[in-house]
């Protein structure tokens, strides 16, 4: 048996799907952007019954209406991994089940697309079921446990959000609520709104993109709708581009962004600094002594 070494050439040759979560403040227009997307390529799997704003989107659309249902879906989509055991999520016998229930896989090939809206009403779906399982009571005394509850809603989030990372060729959008807060030290803070800490600290390193939609100032001082895409950015932002291929700010179109993404890149170019950076001052300046 040889060693299954893929080349650089098969790789670039691989069709890659993006895993992207796309943040907003409420009502900046994530759901429209529905409206960027092709519709005959796409999925809306809608967990909000939110979608007024695109009511004559002609695209399909899928409404899972509990926890169980949407990881019959994940295993649907990115298929089983043959690791897991039987009787856990995403084996080849979940993945089985799903077929059982949602049909032949290969109705699925249309789709490049599936557009999840939101993450912020996924995890309120997740918690729900969560907390009527077994590990959310105690075993002492039977009564209620959060700490087994949110337990249990961080690795289902994960083991979820983690599975569909498989589904290669495949574009999954994660639309998630930003919500901004702040500090102790006065310092404004931005975070998704994500139930439970677990899913909102991993998520950035699970996906392939965070995108802020945020309304910023053009030239002209006029706000407009733009993504913000890179880590360092003057206004604080949730971002990060892992493909190497954005700009700190594009326009607020999502299917022109997946294209841009798509592009072949030849060789990434990444910026170093070329001075020190300044040193925090950790004592106070002493005045003057001239003129005393």
């Amino acid at each position: 048996m040889k060693l299954p070494i893929i080349t650089a050439e098969q790789r670039q040759q691989e069709h890659k799907g993006v895993k992207a979560v796309l943040l907003g403040q409420s009502g900046v227009g994530k759901t429209s952007q529905l409206w960027t997307l092709p519709a005959d390529k796409t999925l809306f799997i809608d967990l909000e019954a939110g979608d007024l704003a695109v009511q004559g989107w002609q695209g399909d659309t899928v409404r899972p209406p509990t926890w169980p249902d949407f990881r019959l879906l994940v295993a649907f989509i990115a298929g089983p991994n043959p690791a897991l055991g039987e009787k856990q999520p995403y084996s080849p016998a979940h993945y089985q089940a799903a077929c059982e229930k949602f049909g032949d896989p290969a109705g699925l090939d249309k789709y490049a697309i599936f557009f999840v809206d939101s993450i912020t009403a996924l995890a309120r779906l997740c918690f729900q079921w969560s907390s009527k399982q077994a590990e959310a009571f105690s075993e002492r005394t039977g009564k209620p446990d959060t700490r087994g509850a949110y337990g249990l809603h961080g690795r289902e989030m994960i083991a979820a959000l983690n599975h569909l990372q498989h589904a290669r060729g495949k574009h999954v959008i994660y639309v998630g609520i930003l919500e901004e807060r702040v500090d102790d030290f006065n310092r404004r803070i931005f975070q998704p709104q994500i139930e439970g800490s677990r899913t909102g600290l991993e998520l950035p390193g699970i996906v392939d993109e965070v995108i802020t939609m945020a309304s910023l100032p053009d030239e002209q001082g006029n706000l407009q709708r733009s993504f913000v895409c890179q880590t360092l950015n003057p206004w604080g932002f949730p971002a990060k581009d892992r493909s190497g291929r954005l700009d700190q700010t594009e326009p607020a179109h999502l299917g022109k962004l997946l294209r841009k993404i798509s592009q072949p890149l030849a060789e990434r170019q990444l910026q170093y600094a070329t001075s020190a950076p300044a040193q925090p001052q950790t004592e106070p300046q002493q005045p003057s002594q001239q003129g005393a």
